[in-house]
């Protein structure tokens, strides 16, 4: 392992830079930084539903995914360092699969909800969704990896298929979008 964190604060950012992983210093909101943020963002989400009283294959699921995510954030703070793969991208489709499987067909929207633990995994689709984009916006001016916006991509359809689980093993339920609720005229 690197080096370890003696001291949290190093005043090096007060002037509204931060350090990459290869040493290069940019500004806090750059394109690169909102990348990896908002990937970290989304394993915080993840941590949260994972406080929650869940189902322990979910658990184990998410818990792997939150080490993924930690390696996919090193990887986009360093420029040019690869950390994720296709058999990262392809185990997020088995487990997407097997989970989708034991759930009826979708004839509804679903809104976000469906007790504590789901709506929180829904909050952490939406907040993948926006490291997806943010990965993209990235890859316009910076090289990016594929596999980075494939993976995103991946995690948030296996968000939403986790949180129609979490909805049902809660006894919650999910909750349909009921398009016909207002009379048109």
């Amino acid at each position: 392992m690197g080096n370890r964190l003696s001291k949290i604060y190093t005043r090096t950012g007060d002037d509204g830079t931060t350090g990459l992983g290869d040493g290069k210093r940019v500004a806090k909101d750059s394109a690169r930084v909102a990348a990896y943020g908002t990937v970290d963002e989304t394993n915080s989400a993840i941590g949260l539903v994972i406080a929650h009283e869940i189902p322990e294959d979910v658990r184990g699921v998410l818990t792997e995914i939150q080490h993924e995510l930690f390696d996919l954030g090193g990887e986009l703070c360093i420029p040019g360092s690869a950390a994720l793969d296709d058999a990262d991208i392809t185990r997020l489709e088995q487990r997407l699969d097997g989970f989708n499987e034991h759930l009826p067909a979708l004839k509804d929207f679903i809104l976000p909800g469906g007790g504590p633990a789901a709506a929180a995994c829904h909050l952490a689709r939406t907040i993948c969704r926006r490291a997806e984009r943010e990965v993209v916006t990235l890859s316009h001016h910076d090289a990016v990896r594929p596999e980075a916006i494939r993976y995103l991509n991946r995690l948030s359809d296996l968000l939403f298929v986790l949180a129609r689980v979490l909805a049902r093993a809660s006894g919650h339920g999910e909750v349909l979008w009921r398009h016909e609720r207002r009379k048109r005229g």
